[in-house]
């Protein structure tokens, strides 16, 4: 289960936080203007703190109220100018089909954007719902911008208060997905587990990790710090170690299944691995509480018997010795692991400091940095941009959703279509598919718990408090899982319905019927104008093979000594990981689309995990070096290391070859490393057959992206004609 859907987390995270600040927001302003006015007015005012709530997701505060603010100028525009337009029925469609296209272009700018997107085309609805004289349009769009300035002010408010809370609370979701990241590392040492299929797992969790890592990044590390701040910022570095570690765990786990998959060693071994896991989650676990962490997993009886069984394991023959050679250097790795969750559990205990930041560190590049310039979005006012074609696709199906609205038996709450097209229809066909199952068995359950709670339950008091907890709920799984939000949101609709319009009758069955039209208009339009994933590939493709030329540049520069620390290896090491992150989530979503439109897909997971694994190499690499620096003989490794990335630099121009051209490229000489270790190992050291195993493993997924982008280079040369 994930583990924010679990109660004993989910009451703790930001998620719950967050729900719990929108609802006391949202009900709070509406009762506290009803208070003082009549309802006409607490609604209009309701209606600027729900827009203007949607944009209230974790963020530093500056940047919180630039995304709220944006929000509040831009919806109470629209909310003008729709409400000018609605006693003329003509230019009402005109001004609905431009805000439409206009709102949908914005998601160009990325992620935070589409919540502005929705909030544009929710206030846009509500606002052709009755005609309005200009100063009642007026009035109307100056009560939405003051709901809306106040909720921001609000939300700022406890955001200010409530910000080093905050920062545990992302922190430890980092946490929680570092520790199920490990888990799948333990599970690679299960021989009834198919080792691809957990390579493929390791690479989509390590996607997610990245993305809670850059959240934790952003909120813990940008602006002034204090010393409140230290505990978090060690425990976020000491993280970024353990990851590293975790990350350089990766071995030759085949020739350990051939060599000891009838012995308890792997056993063992996958078990100690599992206990690390279950040791940063119980660290995550009182982090989210606002607890220090103390060790409470015993690793004792695993490090024991591995002790044991490591004397006894196989014997005979230089394969065999190879095999126990990989064994010890796995268990020193799961060993290192545990030393380092100690640290963490230590950091968590350890007094409120100024903590200093590395001299001439510069963070910023390790940053989200957005952008909202106008020439982006005018740049992608062409046909072929993505984001033209959904914006085009998202007016065309929301007149449709209109028209079609004004045909059914009952149109009192006819904007409902709307916005189940609104809600449905996303930039990619994979998120549309998904989007649409959720809508639609989210409102069928939610009518269904709405229809039964008014059936039993007739107290004002009671409902209030159902629509708190729905009202709640909605904003609590939007990024978790968007089927709890459509039950609560059609929850809350129809509840507020019965508190204000008691003798409504006949809503629970309008509202599936509307959601109905509108699931069906929106699944219509996702083949209008489609943007197949596979169109995107090439440009992907290209970019991870360059990301990691570039992380091989900078992994070799750090591994030779020839800079002063790692910063630039980590820079690049992100950058890769992002560019991969993107491949891996087209990929994904390609799998959604129809059969006829995907693309090498067995190629292009294999594309992935070899990629992913070049990082895993040099991560070892790195430990590698450190574990066996006495004696090191940098000359003669440093030569190697030369060798060695040029020619994993060659196999990666050659990836890059044939997906550019089916041509065939030249083969890497793998074999010449192998030759270059044994002619300069200098006696003595210890780090040699390590070095030499590594390299080999490198080498040979460098030759496995060489291949694997032949099928994937013609597939797209045969799409693209």
């Amino acid at each position: 289960m994930q583990y924010a859907l679990a109660p004993s987390t989910f009451l703790f995270s930001h998620y719950f936080y967050t729900g719990i600040r929108i609802a006391i927001g949202i009900v709070g302003l509406t009762f506290l203007t009803l208070a003082f006015s009549d309802l006409p007015t607490a609604m209009a005012v309701s209606f600027g703190a729900l827009c203007t709530s949607l944009m209230d997701m974790p963020s530093p505060l500056r940047h919180k109220f630039n995304e709220m603010m944006a929000g509040v100028l831009l919806c109470s525009l629209v909310a003008l100018v729709v409400s000018l337009c609605t006693p003329v029925q003509w230019l009402l469609i005109t001004v609905i089909v431009l805000v439409s296209f206009l709102a949908s272009m914005m998601v160009v700018y990325g992620r935070k954007a589409m919540p502005l997107q929705f909030a544009a085309l929710f206030v846009m609805m509500l606002s052709t719902e009755t005609p309005a004289s200009p100063l009642q349009a007026l009035r109307y769009s100056g009560l939405f911008f003051v709901g809306g300035v106040a909720y921001v002010a609000y939300a700022i408010a406890v955001v200010w208060a409530m910000q080093q809370r905050l920062k545990q609370q992302v922190l430890a979701e980092a946490l929680y997905e570092l520790a199920r990241y490990t888990d799948i590392k333990a599970g690679c040492y299960d021989v009834s587990k198919e080792l691809n299929a957990q390579l493929e797992k390791l690479v989509r969790q390590q996607i997610v990790l990245a993305e809670k890592q850059q959240a934790a990044r952003d909120l813990i590390l940008r602006g002034r710090r204090t010393g409140a701040d230290a505990i978090l910022i060690q425990v976020h570095y000491v993280m970024f170690d353990l990851y590293e570690l975790v990350l350089a765990s990766h071995t030759d786990y085949a020739l350990l299944r051939q060599h000891f998959a009838g012995t308890d060693v792997l056993t063992l071994l996958g078990r100690l691995v599992d206990k690390g896991a279950r040791d940063i989650e119980s660290l995550a676990h009182a982090m989210m509480r606002n607890r220090a962490s103390r060790r409470t997993v015993d690793y004792t009886e695993e490090t024991d018997a591995l002790e044991h069984a490591l004397r006894i394991a196989g014997s005979g023959g230089k394969a065999a010795g190879e095999a126990r050679a990989v064994l010890h250097a796995a268990v020193t790795k799961a060993n290192e692991i545990i030393r380092t969750i100690a640290r963490m559990h230590g950091a968590t205990q350890a007094p409120a400091a100024v903590l200093p930041i590395v001299p001439g560190s510069d963070l910023t590049p390790f940053l989200t940095q957005q952008r909202y310039g106008l020439g982006i979005l005018l740049s992608n006012l062409r046909w072929t941009s993505p984001t033209f074609r959904f914006a085009l696709r998202v007016a065309l199906a929301i007149l449709t959703g209109m028209l079609a609205s004004r045909l059914l038996p009952s149109s009192s709450y006819g904007y409902w279509t709307v916005l189940t097209i609104a809600v449905i229809l996303k930039p990619s066909f994979s998120m549309t598919k998904k989007r649409r199952a959720d809508r639609l068995i989210g409102t069928v359950i939610g009518c269904i718990l709405t229809a039964l709670i008014l059936r039993f339950v007739h107290a004002p008091a009671a409902l209030i408090g159902f629509l708190f907890l729905a009202t709640t709920a909605a904003p609590a799984f939007l990024h978790i899982n968007y089927r709890y939000t459509a039950i609560a949101v059609s929850m809350q609709i129809l509840l507020l319905i019965n508190l204000t319009v008691p003798n409504a009758s006949h809503t629970v069955s309008e509202r599936l019927l509307d959601t109905l039209v509108g699931a069906v208009i929106a699944t219509f339009f996702s083949y209008v104008l489609p943007n197949w994933e596979y169109r995107a590939l090439p440009r992907l493709v290209a970019g991870v093979l360059k990301a990691s030329q570039q992380y091989i540049d900078a992994g070799r520069d750090l591994l030779q000594g020839r800079v002063q620390d790692d910063f630039l290896y980590r820079l690049s090491r992100k950058r890769f990981m992002d560019s991969l992150a993107s491949l891996s989530a087209a990929l994904g979503r390609m799998l959604d689309e129809p059969a006829a439109k995907q693309r090498a897909t067995a190629e292009l997971n294999r594309f992935t995990v070899q990629n992913y694994l070049l990082v895993s190499h040099f991560a070892a690499l790195r430990l590698l070096l450190q574990r066996h620096k006495e004696g090191l003989p940098r000359e003669a490794v440093n030569g190697v290391l030369d060798q060695v990335c040029g020619e994993v630099q060659a196999a990666l121009a050659q990836a890059r070859q044939a997906l550019g051209s089916a041509a065939p490229g030249k083969e890497p000489a793998r074999a010449a490393a192998g030759v270059a270790i044994a002619a300069t190992q200098a006696p003595g050291w210890s780090g040699w057959p390590v070095l030499q195993r590594r390299v080999g493993l490198l080498l040979q997924d460098a030759e496995e992206i060489a291949l694997a982008s032949r099928p994937i280079g013609d597939a797209l040369e045969r799409a693209a004609r």
